[in-house]
């Protein structure tokens, strides 16, 4: 029987869209507002869910204690009250695009959540757009 557990999280951080080899005039058509080269903020919301088979032993998928601090470190902590852009690495070349954002945190995450357990994590970037990554 697999059951998924869910854990939720948020964090504050600004950014910008834009690529670095095109023009403002470029940039600014493609990303409009977001383009503003003094950065815009949001208050992120997380999901990040795990699917897997229930402990006989716990009675757990896994320990929601545990997810909640892969989650603080892996996230909250490098991302929140950052510039994604100027302060978190994975975005030195990557523009931090809520897309993006969601696949950095999956892959964070990934690499500390046993891989016979399929992790999913839905990001809102606003009350009313979010992305969802599954490693697909």
């Amino acid at each position: 029987m697999r059951v998924t557990i869910s854990r939720k999280a948020h964090f504050n951080a600004a950014h910008r869209l834009y690529r670095k080899d095109w023009t403002f005039e470029q940039n600014q058509a493609v990303f409009g507002k977001c383009n503003n080269p003094n950065f815009h903020g949001h208050n992120y919301e997380l999901i990040v869910s795990v699917t897997g088979e229930i402990d006989p032993e716990t009675g757990y998928v896994m320990d929601v204690k545990h997810l909640s601090d892969l989650i603080l470190d892996e996230v909250e902590k490098p991302f929140d009250h950052k510039n994604l852009n100027l302060d978190v690495p994975e975005f030195e070349n990557i523009n931090p695009t809520a897309e993006n954002i969601v696949v950095v945190i999956w892959n964070k995450l990934r690499k500390k959540i046993a891989t016979k357990m399929d992790l999913e994590v839905v990001l809102y970037e606003t009350p009313r757009n979010f992305v969802t990554y599954k490693g697909e």
